[in-house]
């Protein structure tokens, strides 16, 4: 393992065109010009409804260790990658600025500031890296999961997808997807960092260590109980169902079909439970599930769903679509001016932002988004923006295991006020339309 790897620094979570930015902001006197930078999203993945936003915790505890210790430095010299003015200057960075921006678990829509880091251009810009490979990747798990989970009604979602991505990723993953309504997940990272429930009990291998699948089952009940879940299609369903139950009784906790035609595995297997007095045995069913394969099981005897591949990587979405744009910069009088990209398709509105979700009784109807400032007959609504970090200081109750509950909450109440279209799989046009309002 690499000196780089055990660090605990998170810098180098980074692309090198930040760091040569610096060093030439540096040569030409603008580093230290105050900066204002904006993450949003120009559109939503293609037919979605709205996003939902995730990230935001686990980039205030990267915010913590973002350091150049001598690991980090001493490569930057010895590849010449930047100069020793810019290394001189990488050793004392500390993040002194200040980061608003939408709650994590909020629902978004094309356009919403979702994060504006207000610094020097030198600390914020170096940023930028950081920022969008936690959001990109844990927006689109946490949208994905949210539309899993509503497709899935009151049955509860587990995240099993830590074999389909990296060791990092799976953790951001079971993290995000739990923000979009999952209830556990099968990572046991996750649940250490951030107090989620985990979840799990044997895969197919066990019954194929075994003589037999009867001594399979007997081995799982006698150590875990009656409460677990066996699993069932390793050879014939039928068969497995009976032993099952002839073993463990009719208050076996659960079984787990895996593959087939889950719509009539479920309906076959439901009323074989039934037959022989397990009425109260859940079903659960996994088998590379995503939110159409779960609303085509909604009228079938399904207890629990288990996802995997496809909410990890976005369910057809693997990122958000989100950059990172200077949007202000102020003069040596602290005068700002909007600065906006022009680029056809690819262009940036300027200027400080403020957001609202407007609302009609319940229902949300608008994002509002005033440039600078929302008008003052602009309607009811709730804003959209809190502090993460002041003038450097963490908000550290967006983070850890209480982070991820609070982002749950806001999710969960977010989703409520949105009309019904939002829910509908269909592709769509998003569920309210974002209006900017100009001074």
């Amino acid at each position: 393992m690499s000196d780089l790897t055990r660090a605990g620094s998170t810098a180098f979570y980074t692309d090198q065109y930040e760091l040569t930015m610096v060093q030439a902001a540096l040569e030409s006197g603008a580093a230290d010009r105050r900066s204002l930078f904006e993450v949003f999203g120009r559109r939503l993945p293609a037919g979605r409804r709205y996003g939902v936003v995730a990230g935001t915790g686990r980039i205030l505890e990267m915010l913590r260790d973002f350091r150049f210790d001598d690991a980090e430095l001493s490569y930057l010299s010895r590849e010449k990658i930047v100069d020793e003015a810019t290394i001189a200057w990488l050793a004392d960075y500390r993040f002194t600025g200040t980061i608003r921006g939408y709650a994590e678990g909020e629902i978004y829509f094309p356009g919403s500031p979702l994060l504006t880091i207000e610094a020097t251009f030198a600390e914020g810009v170096i940023l930028e890296t950081l920022i969008l490979s936690a959001m990109n990747y844990d927006c689109a798990v946490a949208s994905a999961a949210s539309r899993m989970a509503q497709a899935a009604g009151d049955r509860p979602c587990a995240e099993m997808g830590s074999r389909r991505t990296n060791e990092r990723a799976a953790v951001a993953a079971a993290r995000a997807a739990v923000i979009g309504g999952f209830a556990s997940t099968s990572n046991l990272s996750a649940g250490l960092q951030y107090g989620l429930r985990t979840i799990g009990t044997s895969a197919h291998s066990f019954t194929l260590l075994h003589d037999s699948e009867r001594e399979a089952f007997a081995a799982q009940l006698k150590s875990l109980g009656t409460d677990t879940t066996l699993l069932l299609d390793t050879y014939d369903v039928e068969v497995a169902l009976r032993t099952a139950i002839e073993l463990a009784g009719p208050s076996l906790g659960g079984v787990r079909i895996d593959s087939g035609d889950l719509v009539e595995q479920a309906s076959e297997v439901r009323a074989g439970l039934d037959r022989l007095g397990a009425h109260d045995t859940k079903i659960t069913v996994t088998s590379d599930l995503d939110e159409y394969a779960i609303a085509a099981l909604a009228a079938s005897p399904v207890d629990a769903y288990g996802v995997g591949t496809r909410v990890v990587t976005g369910s057809g979405a693997p990122a958000a679509g989100l950059v990172y744009k200077l949007v202000a910069r102020a003069d040596e009088s602290g005068s700002w001016t909007s600065v906006a990209k022009a680029a056809s398709g690819k262009s940036s509105r300027g200027g400080h932002k403020n957001a609202m979700r407007l609302v009609d009784g319940a229902i949300a109807v608008e994002e509002a988004v005033g440039v600078p400032t929302l008008p003052s007959d602009v309607g009811d609504g709730r804003p959209l923006t809190v502090d993460l970090v002041v003038d450097g200081e963490i908000d550290e109750s967006y983070t850890g295991a209480a982070g991820v509950k609070r982002a749950c909450a806001r999710h969960d109440e977010s989703l409520a006020e949105l009309p019904r279209s939002a829910r509908r799989l269909q592709d769509g046009e998003p569920a309210i339309p974002t209006v900017f309002y100009t001074d």
